[in-house]
Formats: C-alpha cells, sequence, structure tokens
C-alpha cells in the first residue's frame, strides 16, 4: 500500500493489470474427463478379455497427451477460453474410442469395420489441426477476409461426390470421395466453410435483410437480389438431396441457413419461413426420391414384418430400439451386452451401443456433455463484441446441437434416420477432423469474448482518469463570475466537489488568472 501511494505522490499513473488466468478449472476437468475415458479402455479389456486390452497403454498416452498438449497451447495462446469445451470434448473421444474398441474385440463378423486404432489416430490428428489452428490464428475476424472464397470451397466440396471416378457411393448415398485408397466425406468440411460465409455475408447484409422488402400476411420478407449468395447454398442443399441422396446432410445445411439467418435478423418471420420450405421440400422429396420414400415408410412401420425382412429394410433400427431396451436404466456394464448384434454400431448406431452397455443414466450423461459444449458456444456467441464472432459461434454452436438431435432423433424414432454420425464418439476420420475444427474456432472466439478489453464500458473511468477542464461548444471565454461560456459537450463532466460536511455537490468555478504586478 505503502508503494502506491509513494508512486501517487511523485505523480506516477498506477495501471490496473488483468491477471492471466491459471487454468485450473480446466485442469482438474481434464483429469476428471481421462480417468473416465482410460477407466472405460480398462474396464472393456477386462470384461472381454480378462485382462488389459492391447495397446491400452499406447492408447491412454495419447488420449493424455491430447489433453496436456491442449492445456498448455490454450494456458499459452488462449489464457481467457472457455474452460469447460476442451474436457468435455476429451471426455466424449474417449468413451467414444473405449466403445468402438468393446465392438471389435467382440469379433462379430459385421463389425470387421470396427477399428479403434484408426480412429485414434484420426483423433490425434484432429486435436493436432486445432491445436494449430489455436496456435496460428490470433484473432477470428481474420476469417471474415474469406467470406466468398468460403462459399466457394464450401460449393466445391459439396459437389466432389458427383465427379466420376472420385465420388464413391456407399449404402445408397453418394456422399464420400476416395483418394489414393482413403475415403473422406466432404460435407464435414463444407458446414464449416458454409459458416464463416454465412457469418460474413449476414454481418454486412443484416439491415438489409431485415429491413428491406415487402411485408406479407405480417412477414418482413427480403427483396431477392439481397439473398442471392444464400439462395445458391441453399440450392446446394438441395442438391445434395435429390443427386447425392443424403437426407441428414441437406437437413444440416438447411437447418444452419435458418438459424443463421434468424441469428442475424432476429426476424422470426425466418423460423416460420423455414419449417414451410422444408415441410414441402420433404412431402416432395418423400413423393419423388424412391430412397426419401424408404425412410418414411422405415419410420412409420419399423415393426412391418415385410420391411423388417427387406435388404435396406427396418431391420437396423429395430434391432437398435432392442439394444436401448436391454440397457434398461443403468445398462448391462461395459463389454456384458450385444451391441454387436446392431448394424454399424461402431459408426451410424454408437449411441445403441452405449445405450446397452451404460443405460439410460450414461446416455443422458452423454447428453448433457452435448449440451454443456452447445451452451458454452452460445454463450460466447453473447459475449463476444464483434458481429462476425457473434454469428460465427451461434451457427457452429446450433450445427453441433443439430447434428446430434438428428443422430439420436433418428435412432429413436423422433425422424427419420439420417446417415450422420455422432460428433466425436462414432467412427470417421471427417468427422473426427471438421468437428475438432469446429471446438478450436469456439474456443478462440471465446477467448476473444472473455479477454478483458482496452477500451472503457459504461461506468468505468478510461485509463488516464477524467479530465478536469470542461470541454465546451461556442465561445471559449468565462463570464465575469469566472464560470466557462459556451455549452458543455454531451458526456464531457463538469469539475465538481462534495462539501466536508456533506450537503449537495457544487460546481468547481474556476479563478481568473491574476494579471502580473497586482497583489493580493
Amino acid at each position: 500500500m505503502s508503494a502506491v501511494v509513494a508512486e501517487a505522490a511523485v505523480g506516477r499513473t498506477v495501471e490496473p493489470h488483468e491477471r492471466r488466468p491459471a487454468r485450473l478449472a480446466e485442469l482438474f476437468l481434464l483429469v476428471l474427463a481421462l480417468a473416465a475415458g482410460i477407466g472405460a479402455f480398462a474396464m472393456v479389456g477386462r470384461a472381454t478379455t480378462g485382462d488389459l486390452p492391447e495397446g491400452f497403454w499406447v492408447a491412454s498416452g495419447m488420449l493424455a497427451g491430447v489433453a496436456l498438449v491442449g492445456h498448455v497451447v490454450l494456458r499459452i495462446r488462449a489464457p481467457w477460453a472457455d474452460q469447460v469445451i476442451l474436457p468435455a470434448v476429451v471426455l466424449l473421444n474417449g468413451l467414444g474410442l473405449a466403445t468402438i474398441l468393446r465392438l471389435q474385440l467382440s469379433g462379430a463378423r459385421n463389425m470387421v469395420g470396427a477399428d479403434a486404432a484408426s480412429n485414434a489416430v484420426y483423433s490425434l490428428l484432429g486435436a493436432l489441426v486445432a491445436f494449430a489452428l489455436l496456435w496460428f490464428l490470433g484473432d477470428h475476424r481474420r476469417l471474415r477476409r474469406f467470406t466468398y472464397t468460403a462459399m466457394i470451397v464450401g460449393l466445391a466440396l459439396v459437389s466432389l461426390p458427383l465427379i466420376p471416378g472420385l465420388g464413391q457411393e456407399i449404402n445408397g448415398a453418394r456422399i464420400w470421395v476416395s483418394v489414393a485408397g482413403m475415403s473422406m466425406q466432404p460435407a464435414e468440411f463444407a458446414k464449416i466453410a458454409f459458416a464463416v460465409f454465412f457469418a460474413g455475408y449476414l454481418v454486412s447484409n443484416r439491415d438489409t435483410l431485415a429491413l428491406a422488402g415487402k411485408k406479407v400476411l405480417g412477414l418482413q420478407l427480403p427483396r431477392v437480389r439481397d439473398l442471392g449468395p444464400i439462395l445458391i447454398v441453399w440450392a446446394a442443399s438441395l442438391g445434395v438431396l435429390v443427386f447425392e441422396r443424403d437426407l441428414g446432410t441437406s437437413l444440416l445445411f438447411f437447418g444452419l441457413f435458418v438459424a443463421m439467418l434468424y441469428l442475424a435478423t432476429e426476424r422470426s418471420s425466418w423460423v416460420l419461413i423455414g419449417l414451410l420450405l422444408f415441410g414441402v421440400g420433404a412431402f416432395a422429396a418423400a413423393n419423388l426420391f424412391p430412397h426419401v420414400n424408404a425412410r418414411m415408410e422405415v419410420w412409420l412401420h419399423p415393426f412391418d414384418a415385410e420391411l423388417y425382412d427387406r435388404v435396406g429394410g427396418s431391420f437396423q433400427i429395430v434391432q437398435g430400439l432392442f439394444a436401448l431396451g436391454a440397457g434398461g436404466l443403468f445398462g448391462t456394464g461395459w463389454g456384458e451386452g450385444y451391441p454387436q448384434r446392431v448394424p454399424y454400431a461402431f459408426s451410424d448406431f454408437i449411441y445403441t451401443s452405449i445405450g446397452e452397455e451404460l443405460g439410460l443414466t450414461g446416455l443422458l450423461a452423454l447428453l448433457l456433455v452435448y449440451l454443456l459444449i452447445v451452451q458454452r458456444g452460445l454463450r460466447t456467441s453473447l459475449a463476444v463484441r464483434d458481429g462476425f464472432g457473434k454469428l460465427l459461434a451461434g451457427g457452429l454452436a446450433f450445427v453441433m446441437a443439430l447434428q446430434v438431435f438428428v443422430v439420436v432423433g433418428g435412432i429413436t424414432r423422433i425422424i427419420p434416420l439420417t446417415g450422420l454420425t455422432l460428433p466425436f464418439m462414432a467412427q470417421g476420420g471427417s468427422s473426427l477432423l471438421a468437428n475438432w475444427i469446429v471446438v478450436a474456432l469456439l474456443l478462440r472466439i471465446s477467448d476473444s469474448a472473455r479477454r478483458p478489453s482496452a477500451l472503457p464500458v459504461r461506468g468505468q473511468v478510461a485509463p488516464g482518469g477524467a479530465t478536469h477542464e470542461p470541454i465546451v461548444v461556442g465561445s471559449a471565454g468565462t463570464t465575469p463570475d469566472g464560470r466557462p461560456t459556451g455549452t458543455p459537450a454531451s458526456g464531457t463532466p463538469l469539475p465538481r466537489r462534495t462539501p466536508v460536511n456533506g450537503g449537495p455537490t457544487e460546481i468547481i468555478a474556476p479563478q481568473p488568472e491574476t494579471p502580473k504586478g497586482e497583489h493580493s
């Protein structure tokens, strides 16, 4: 205290200093997430083989290394970033790897595609890409320069599976690209490109979209010329449904399109228009395209004997429902159930595998972790100061929430089944890479939102203190009693004092200077 007084006595300015967060909460949560993931590895091995699974220490070290490196990178390059998102993702990733390993160790004929080691490599690669993005992208607002580039990249990625010789059709959907023997799903990366495009375009045109145009039946409709780039992306989402026969990706793009328009304009009319267009499109697609009609029949009549026995019928979804029922409230335990009876239980239907062995309790805990990630993303969207960051964080959080809803809703028959996978848990390199990039962007934006601002906020005095001389508009002289002439500028405080014995504050009138040679 004496040092502060001494500095003030000699006229030095003592500036407030914000301490960098130690991120101890994140470190503690990471320890809990690692304990759950590594413990799941051990329990799977003990239940299926009686010993720790092969490669246990390598997988555990890799998961711990991802958590440690991520913590260090955030502490150095984004110290004010959210401290919950990374531990939540590490927890989901660890449980997903344990579930895939359990299905791989089952030895079932239809589980030959389950490969925990390959998925671990893709998880590591995705984490490294995310950490590199956090290290080199110091400000998320730089992405705004690439608004239209992102649109072109997104459209190109969506179109890749349609190129002959490059696109690959799997299970009736042409959404895969095969290069040098490796397959990838470019639509997973297209959703990030479209989110960047929507954020950049809408932040520049939000007023035009919200105010310009005519009112029809009480709804504010924008002008068609203002919707040109957005309509192109909307047409691309319909093209995915028609030509690539992928209902899930089309729904994801369309939902992102409507949600970000609502975030930008705050017009509920966009939600109504979006629901109307989706309803009309779904009805038309169900009547025009056989693959969509087949999905609708499976959704409405899964227990029909003919549909159950048909190739590509309702066998998968019915077995998934049986698995969820067998799990009950607390599940059978790791390695004690029969999740391998469900086709593609390691990718599209990994949710039923977890439900059978961890029960309804485990599924609710899992959904709460996803809800926590989405909530932190939306909270970041509210807190960040720039419009581009608000729209980008809100769009990325919403697209993750929509993807989880579409996957879980399809498996539980709330909506028709789609081909999307559960983020961070299902086997799939493209999904892991893309969702790790989404997490990196959310962490970067949250660092900007929480970082102390150099600008003063309302009710706070700017560095250097308030001015003692009023700024006036008009003549700069003084009245005979010494008061300044002119009108004080808006927001300029006049010098005031409060009497020692109480009472109202008084304006301090500047004393006129005494001419040289005169004595009081």
